[in-house]
């Protein structure tokens, strides 16, 4: 190798070195602070809880979970049932986002936020001893549950109130007869995920936005599951998720697409319809 690119490459190994120990010396560090914050309370697999016994989420289901959920920086994650800290902990420090964990058990509570302080992410996260069936969490753009089925159940009103497009995932458990959007089973566990669907039942009136065109849909809904009615034809391969919605129908030799989304009281959306694509809006009558 000439002199030249020897010296050039000495300086890049070195720094190289240096960032590796420097790494090194941050984990070392952060395992000594979460190792001190289980000298006063160590929580261990079976305890139990006020409605529930605690059992860990492996880490790789938790970043499956937040995966699924789509979490991001400008999410706000509560964490419902939080034990350690650990979901919470990780969407802030994986993904970005903040985090609020809600924790009955007060030595957990106090261990999850010694936890958040060793982690380096308290500007992100914050974690709350209290019950979650009396906390507000309707802020919340995402949802993350560990708990038994009875409980998701109970829960599952308050959640379905909270602004359309909320994303609810669940380790293990299930919402009875509400469906998930999306189902992942692996060997590290299962995970499911809700969309919060908005309020699409009722008569829309759709009127072409540059032409004269129109057409009355007539929807029911259960959960985010849709049928209805276009005349006497029936919608087939309807969909809801959150606010976005998509159905196909046909009146006689006319098939017609329609991809929008739920305003409030109006549908903005694109309708391919007798060979072309329009917008339209859709007024709930």
């Amino acid at each position: 190798m000439p002199i030249s690119n020897r010296i050039w490459w000495q300086p890049r190994a070195w720094a190289l070195a240096l960032l590796l120990l420097s790494a090194g010396a941050v984990q070392a560090q952060n395992a000594g602070a979460r190792a001190a914050c289980e000298k006063s309370f160590k929580p261990s697999t079976g305890q139990p809880g006020k409605d529930v016994v605690w059992v860990p989420t492996n880490d790789p289901l938790v970043i499956r979970m937040l995966e699924m959920a789509k979490v991001g920086k400008t999410d706000l994650v509560y964490d419902l049932g939080a034990g350690d800290g650990k979901i919470a902990i990780a969407a802030a420090k994986q993904f970005g986002a903040r985090a609020i964990g809600v924790e009955y058990n007060p030595d957990m509570a106090q261990l999850a936020q010694c936890l958040v302080r060793a982690d380096g992410v308290a500007d992100k996260v914050k974690i709350v001893q209290g019950d979650i069936f009396e906390t507000d969490f309707s802020s919340a753009s995402v949802v993350t549950l560990y708990l038994l089925p009875e409980l998701n159940l109970k829960l599952r009103p308050t959640i379905l109130k909270m602004k359309p497009g909320t994303r609810v995932v669940s380790h293990s458990f299930l919402m009875e007869e509400w469906r998930p959007d999306e189902s992942s089973v692996s060997t590290d566990g299962a995970a499911y995920l809700w969309i919060v669907p908005a309020d699409a039942a009722g008569k829309w009136s759709f009127k072409q936005q540059r032409g004269d065109d129109s057409f009355d849909v007539d929807l029911q809904q259960t959960f985010q599951k849709l049928t209805g009615t276009v005349g006497q034809e029936e919608i087939t391969n309807a969909e809801l998720k959150g606010t976005h919605i998509e159905l196909m129908f046909s009146e006689g030799d006319v098939h017609t697409r329609l991809k929008g989304e739920i305003k409030g009281k109006q549908i903005e959306a694109e309708v391919f319809r007798n060979d072309k694509t329009s917008t339209y809006i859709g007024t709930r009558q």
